[in-house]
């Protein structure tokens, strides 16, 4: 019995996981060569690009529900340390058990996580990185019409006028207004938005700016750009340039990091800590070791490289799985392809702006684009449940073999 090692309960790690199962079902393994266990510290798929909306505890998926039917082994615990030479791993079980784990084939897909501020005060600020964090924040804003009046009380400063931050931005007014107009409140709903750079989403190109433009003007949405947060208390905000917003909320969006546990391989790796890896998504220079998703760097296509996105997350971690069990069942392995570039924005009830390409060319805006955005949250990037013949097909999807 050959030991495939999985660390990550994300899509990437989802997807690694059944990836492996498929290709030991397309080599018509008997299903006694290879035991496949993934390590999560917790019991679902979280849908993360979800959790910028209302209610996002319902954004999660039990793991029990993907990997269960197609015979993969679940662990709850959290990974400490990695031993590429030993071919172990230590990690911590939810009751405090220590635990060591060996494996033939290890992927690691643990994700990304939040670079958070260290400014004063940045203990009371909140973020939407995690689901006990997005669910902070929303027990946070349905409590609001608790507190005393002010002129904060439902004014938000969002941090980071890139992808996430303008999801939330866009979204979080109608939600805020929902809240204090259900307790009669009466007061103005306000929402400001802080950026470093001189212009919104800098990441993501002049191609849709304008149509993001007209949405934070037509919500109504204030822009603080070329500036930062200086410090913070639960009732103002102080801006880089002595700017004080009274504000109870504050929401931090700037600044992601590959999981801390890229840092216990010893491969290559780039700014954002994420591991160099192959087109077979091996991490360079490291024997039987694989990452995927947001801990790797691949080729995509013409010359550039996958991003900290799901839509690069799901294949990733598909073709590394796939290729982590062909190289223990001595089958031939498949490259990694990405799909053609596409990028969907959320802008709240602005509607939504689509793009294709690296170079962000719009394809759809308003309610056009907003039905594709609800689809691709609430549709396309769900796993199947129950269903093994299912999730197995939904594993073949974006290989190329």
């Amino acid at each position: 019995m050959k030991d495939i090692l999985v660390i990550g309960g994300g899509f990437a790690g989802v997807w690694s996981a059944a990836g492996a199962v498929r290709a030991a079902r397309a080599a018509g393994s008997p299903g006694d060569e290879l035991r496949v266990t993934l390590v999560s510290g917790g019991d679902d798929l979280v849908i993360r690009p979800r959790l910028y909306e209302d209610d996002p505890e319902t954004m999660r998926v039990p793991l029990d529900r993907v990997l269960g039917p197609i015979g993969v082994r679940r662990l709850t615990a959290t990974v400490t340390d990695i031993d590429t030479e030993a071919r172990t791993v230590r990690a911590v079980g939810r009751d405090g058990t220590g635990l060591t784990l060996s494996y033939d084939k290890l992927v690691l897909a643990t994700g990304s996580q939040l670079v958070r501020p260290t400014f004063p005060g940045a203990g009371d600020v909140f973020d939407i990185d995690t689901l006990p964090a997005a669910a902070a924040l929303d027990h946070h804003l349905r409590r609001l019409p608790q507190r005393e009046p002010s002129d904060g009380r439902y004014t938000a400063v969002i941090v980071g006028a890139g992808f996430t931050g303008l999801e939330i931005a866009t979204v979080l007014g109608e939600r805020l207004r929902a809240i204090a107009d259900g307790q009669g409140a009466g007061e103005t709903v306000r929402i400001v938005l802080v950026d470093r750079a001189d212009v919104l989403g800098p990441e993501l190109g002049p191609g849709p700016r304008p149509h993001i433009d007209g949405a934070i003007d037509q919500l109504k949405i204030e822009r603080r750009l070329g500036s930062t947060v200086s410090s913070a208390t639960p009732e103002k905000v102080v801006l880089s340039d002595g700017e004080v917003i009274p504000a109870a909320t504050v929401i931090w969006t700037a600044g992601m990091a590959a999981s801390p546990l890229t840092a216990k391989i010893p491969g290559e790796r780039d700014q954002l800590g994420r591991l160099t890896v192959d087109r077979y998504m091996r991490v360079i220079g490291v024997p039987d070791v694989y990452a995927a998703g947001d801990t790797a760097v691949a080729a995509a296509e013409d010359g550039h490289y996958t991003i900290q996105s799901c839509q690069h997350a799901q294949p990733m971690g598909k073709c590394a799985g796939y290729n982590v069990a062909a190289g223990l069942l001595e089958t031939d392995l498949l490259p990694f392809t990405a799909d053609p570039y596409s990028n969907a924005l959320d802008l709240g009830s602005a509607g939504a702006v689509l793009t294709n390409g690296w170079e962000r060319t719009v394809t759809a805006t308003g309610p056009e684009a907003k039905t594709m955005k609800q689809d691709i949250n609430t549709k396309w990037i769900y796993p199947a449940v129950d269903d093994p013949e299912q999730i197995l097909a939904q594993a073949s999807r974006l290989l190329n073999g």
